[in-house]
C-alpha cells in the first residue's frame, strides 16, 4: 500500500470514512493485520481451540511506509508480524517467511532507472533494519515487471520474486532444448523457473496459482477453512516435490472478506495436520529444488490488469466498476514525470557541493526516516566531501526529504482508480505538493507549469473537472506550513495541555508562555522553539490567542520573533488586555504578528471538533450556573 500520511504533519489525518476507527490504517490494522497476529481456530461446536500467529505459517510482505505506520500506532501488531517471521526461520532451515518490497509501491518499469535502484536498495534497507536479516525475495507492486527491474533486483543480490501466470511469455527445459510459447498463462506452475537476463545475471520467478487465488479474492474461497484447505492440497501434475504459491491482498484475510483470518488459520491448521502437504516458504523451497528450467517474461504486464502498466499510464479501458473514462491517467502521469524530472535536476545541482555522491547518499538516506540516535551525524560523516555548517547540514536533510516526496507521489494507487478526485490521487498530489514547497529555497516556479499540466487530465464530476481544480479545491487545504502547525499548539492550549510533538513532522519546545482570563475572554502569548523531525530545519515563533468566548478565537504567529522584542510585545499586549480593551488587544496582536492570522477553522479536523466540544461544554456549563443563579435569586 502506498503512503496515507499528509506530508506536513507526517501523520494520518481523521477520516470519517473508516469510523468507527480514527483512519483506514487503524480500521485495517484492527480487522486485518492484528487479527491475524492472534486468528482463531474452532472446533465442530464453534469453541476456540487454539490462537495462532498466521504469520509464522505464511509467506508474506508488508510495504515499508505501512510498517512504519504499525511500528508508531500498533506495537503488538508489529511485533507479532516480526516474530511470525523469527518463528518461520527456525522452522525452515533458516529461511523466514517474510519478503520485503519496493519501497513505496510505485509501477518499477514506469519509474526511472535511478529510481527503480532507490526503491529497491529502500526496501531492502527498511526490511534489513526491521527483520534483522538479508531478503531472500522481493515482490514487485502490482507484479509489474520488465527485465530492467529484474536486473535491478539481481544487482541488489534479491534472489526471487513472484509473477502472475500470464506473465510468463516462453519456457525451456534447458539451454540446449527449443523454447516452448506459453499461452494464457498455461504452463506448470508448481516449480520455481530461472529467467536469464541480458547483463549475465538470472532471476528466480516463481508463478502462483492463478485459479486459487483468483478463488480466495472474487470467488468466495473464503466462506470455508476447509474448502480451502482442499483446494491448497489438490494434486499437482507429476506428483513429487513441487510448490503451489498463492498470491493475494493480504487485506482479503479479515477486511475484506470477514473471518476470512480464521478460514486461512483453519486451512492451514488442516494442512500442518495432515500428511500429504508440508507448509513451507520460497526461501526454504528453493534452497532444496532450484531451478532446472528456464522461462521468459512478457514485459510490462502486470497481475492486476490485462494492459499491463497501461492502467498506470492511459486509459486502458480498466475501472473498478463505477463508470465513468480514465483519459485523467495519461496527463497525470505526465504532470508527475515532468515534476520528478525537474527535482531530480535540482536535487543534482544543489546537493553536488553536500554529498561526495548525491545519488549514493539518496540510496542511503532511508536511514534518516525515523533515525536512531548518531545515525544522522553519522550518515553526514559519511557522505559529506568536508564538515558541513549548519545551515548545509539543513540544505542537505531537505533536498533528500524532498527526494523522498518525489518518490511518495509516484505510488502506483493514484492512477489505479476511477476518478482523478479519488482519496488515492489526493495523496499523491499532495506529496507532489509537499515536494514543490521543499524545492522553493532553489526554485521557486514550479507549481505554476506543474498545475498547467494537471488542467489537461479531465475529470468526471463538476465539482473536479481537471486535474489542476482537484489540486486546488482538495490538495492546496492539505498544506500545514510551520505558521499554521504553531498556531494549531497554541489554540489547542486554549483547552488542554498540548504535546511537544505536534505531529510526527514537528517537535516543540515552549521558551515562554503567559495566560490571562478577564471577563469571559482569554489571551495567550507565548514564544516557542520549532524544530523538523524531517528536515533537521529548525526556528523560534512568538504566538498570540485572544479567545472572545464561545467559538471566536484570533491567533497571529510570526517566526523569528526576537526575545528582545517579544517581551515588551508581551506586557503591552497583557495591559491591554487587563483593561479588556479587546479591539486594541487585536490590533497589537496583527501590528506585531500579523497581518496573517489562524482561526478554529485551521486546526485539523479532530483537534477542531476536540476543541470546538470543550469550548461548547464550558460555554453551557457557564450558561447553566447563570440560568441557575437567575432562578434561585427570583424563586
Amino acid at each position: 500500500m502506498s503512503s496515507r500520511e499528509n506530508p506536513w504533519l507526517d501523520a494520518v489525518p481523521l477520516q470519517d470514512s473508516a469510523a468507527p476507527y480514527h483512519d483506514w490504517n487503524e480500521r485495517v490494522t484492527a480487522e486485518c493485520y492484528a487479527r491475524n497476529a492472534a486468528a482463531r481456530i474452532l472446533d465442530d461446536t464453534d469453541r476456540i481451540v487454539r490462537i495462532v500467529n498466521s504469520y509464522a505459517r505464511i509467506s508474506f510482505d508488508v510495504g515499508p511506509t505501512l510498517f512504519r505506520w504499525l511500528a508508531r500506532h500498533a506495537p503488538d501488531v508489529y511485533a507479532a508480524i516480526l516474530e511470525g517471521d523469527r518463528v518461520s526461520r527456525q522452522a525452515h532451515s533458516g529461511h523466514g517467511n517474510a519478503i520485503a518490497q519496493a519501497y513505496n509501491h510505485v509501477i518499477m518499469p514506469l519509474s526511472s532507472p535511478r529510481d527503480q535502484v532507490t526503491q529497491v536498495v529502500w526496501g531492502i534497507k527498511d526490511f534489513e533494519r526491521r527483520f534483522r536479516r538479508f531478503p531472500e525475495g522481493m515482490w514487485l507492486p502490482e507484479t509489474a515487471v520488465d527485465l530492467a527491474t529484474l536486473e535491478v533486483l539481481a544487482a541488489q543480490r534479491i534472489a526471487f520474486t513472484v509473477l502472475a501466470p500470464h506473465q510468463a511469455w516462453r519456457m525451456r527445459g534447458g539451454p540446449e532444448t527449443p523454447w516452448l510459447y506459453i499461452s494464457d498463462g498455461k504452463f506448470d506452475t508448481t516449480v520455481p523457473y530461472r529467467c536469464r537476463l541480458p547483463s549475465g545475471r538470472s532471476m528466480v520467478l516463481f508463478f502462483y496459482d492463478a485459479a486459487v487465488s483468483r478463488g480466495v479474492a472474487f470467488e468466495g474461497l473464503l466462506n470455508d477453512g476447509g474448502a480451502f484447505a482442499q483446494r491448497l492440497a489438490a494434486p499437482v501434475p507429476d506428483g513429487g516435490r513441487r510448490v503451489r504459491a498463492v498470491a493475494t491482498d493480504g487485506e482479503s484475510y479479515g477486511h475484506h472478506h470477514r473471518f476470512g483470518e480464521m478460514a486461512l488459520a483453519f486451512a492451514l491448521q488442516q494442512l500442518a495436520d495432515g500428511d500429504t502437504v508440508r507448509l513451507t516458504n520460497f526461501g526454504a523451497y528453493l534452497a532444496m529444488h532450484p531451478p532446472t528450467a528456464d522461462i521468459e517474461i512478457r514485459e510490462r504486464t502486470s497481475w492486476s490488469c490485462p494492459h499491463g502498466v497501461e492502467r498506470w499510464r492511459a486509459d486502458c479501458g480498466c475501472n473498478t466498476g463505477r463508470g465513468g473514462h480514465q483519459r485523467w491517467r495519461a496527463p497525470l502521469r505526465d504532470a508527475i514525470t515532468w515534476l520528478k524530472q525537474e527535482l531530480d535536476r535540482l536535487y543534482e545541482q544543489h546537493a553536488a557541493g553536500l554529498f561526495i555522491d548525491p545519488w549514493v547518499a539518496r540510496d542511503e538516506s532511508v536511514d534518516l526516516i525515523d533515525p536512531e540516535p548518531g545515525q544522522t551525524d553519522a550518515f553526514v560523516a559519511r557522505h559529506a566531501p568536508q564538515a558541513l555548517a549548519a545551515d548545509q547540514r539543513r540544505a542537505a536533510r531537505r533536498l533528500l526529504e524532498l527526494q523522498r516526496q518525489g518518490m511518495l507521489m509516484q505510488s502506483s494507487d493514484g492512477w489505479f482508480f476511477d476518478d482523478i478526485s479519488g482519496p488515492e490521487t489526493v495523496q499523491i498530489l499532495s506529496h507532489a505538493a509537499r515536494a514543490i514547497d521543499l524545492a522553493r529555497p532553489w526554485e521557486d516556479g514550479l507549481e505554476a507549469p506543474f498545475v498547467d499540466r494537471l488542467r489537461a487530465a479531465p475529470g468526471n464530476t463538476p465539482d473536479a473537472p481537471d486535474g489542476a481544480a482537484v489540486y486546488e479545491h482538495l490538495v492546496r487545504p492539505q498544506v500545514v506550513p510551520v505558521p499554521r502547525l504553531v498556531a494549531m499548539h497554541a489554540m489547542t492550549s486554549l483547552v488542554e495541555q498540548p504535546s511537544r510533538v505536534v505531529a510526527p513532522a514537528l517537535v516543540i519546545r515552549q521558551l515562554e508562555a503567559d495566560r490571562s482570563d478577564a471577563g469571559g475572554h482569554r489571551l495567550l502569548v507565548g514564544r516557542m522553539h520549532v524544530a523538523s523531525s524531517l528536515t533537521g530545519e529548525d526556528d523560534e515563533a512568538a504566538y498570540a490567542v485572544l479567545h472572545f468566548g464561545g467559538h471566536e478565537v484570533h491567533c497571529a504567529v510570526q517566526l523569528g520573533f526576537p526575545a528582545d522584542r517579544f517581551r515588551p510585545l508581551r506586557t503591552t499586549l497583557m495591559e491591554r488586555f487587563g483593561r479588556d480593551i479587546l479591539s486594541e488587544v487585536m490590533r497589537t496582536i496583527d501590528g506585531a504578528l500579523g497581518p496573517a492570522y489562524f482561526t478554529l477553522r485551521d486546526l485539523l479536523l479532530e483537534d477542531r471538533r476536540r476543541v470546538l466540544e470543550t469550548l461548547t461544554a464550558q460555554r453551557l456549563q457557564a450558561l447553566d450556573e447563570t440560568y441557575r443563579r437567575v432562578y434561585q435569586e427570583n424563586r
